[in-house]
């Protein structure tokens, strides 16, 4: 039997985690923030089909193409290309402590 715990309480603070620049945190929740945006652009493209299914068209290929959607959602988001991220940390980092010297 496996045992029932009660779920760790989520935290929205950004300086919950001990060891962690509370930049870099904000960083990455904004890549991740750009990731899932990227997502949602991808997926709203893919709804406009522009063939009428095929010999190729099966649940298969659908999954395949949602993962390759996912992954370059991911890429598009880590190298910065649309920049979203940026943009988004910037207009946050005004809510966060500067960066500790030597963390960088």
């Amino acid at each position: 039997m496996i045992p029932v715990t009660t779920p760790t309480p989520v935290s929205f603070d950004l300086g919950a985690q001990s060891g962690v620049d509370e930049r870099q945190k904000l960083a990455d929740a904004a890549v991740r923030f750009e990731a899932i945006f990227a997502r949602q652009m991808l997926s709203a493209a893919r709804q406009a089909k522009f063939d009428n299914g095929g010999l190729f068209e099966s649940q298969g290929t659908e999954t395949f193409r949602q993962m390759m959607d996912d992954r370059f959602a991911d890429v598009l988001a880590e190298s910065g290309a649309l920049g979203f991220g940026k943009v988004i940390e910037a207009q946050l980092a005004a809510h966060v402590a500067p960066a500790t010297p030597g963390k960088e």
